[in-house]
């Protein structure tokens, strides 16, 4: 999905390039390729953000799981 959007900036920055002045230009890139681009990346992204998240609270999780049970055998070892 990256291609889509190196082609897309291609297509915006060629579009910019045509401006009658500079500032219309910026303006153009900005609004067309910029804004929008970053909001439709950040969404696509979404599940694998959600992926990563669980991936590590599930690390958290059996890695709490294990010291637990460490301290356990610990106190258990332990007759004091």
């Amino acid at each position: 999905m990256y291609i889509v959007a190196i082609a897309w900036i291609y297509v915006v920055l060629m579009m910019s390039i045509t401006e009658h002045s500079v500032f219309t230009g910026i303006m153009t890139f900005l609004f067309y390729c910029v804004f929008p681009l970053t909001i439709v990346l950040y969404l696509m992204r979404t599940p694998q953000r959600k992926r990563e998240r669980l991936e590590k609270q599930a690390a958290l999780q059996k890695q709490s799981a294990a010291n637990t049970d460490n301290q356990n055998i610990k106190l258990q070892n332990n007759p004091d």
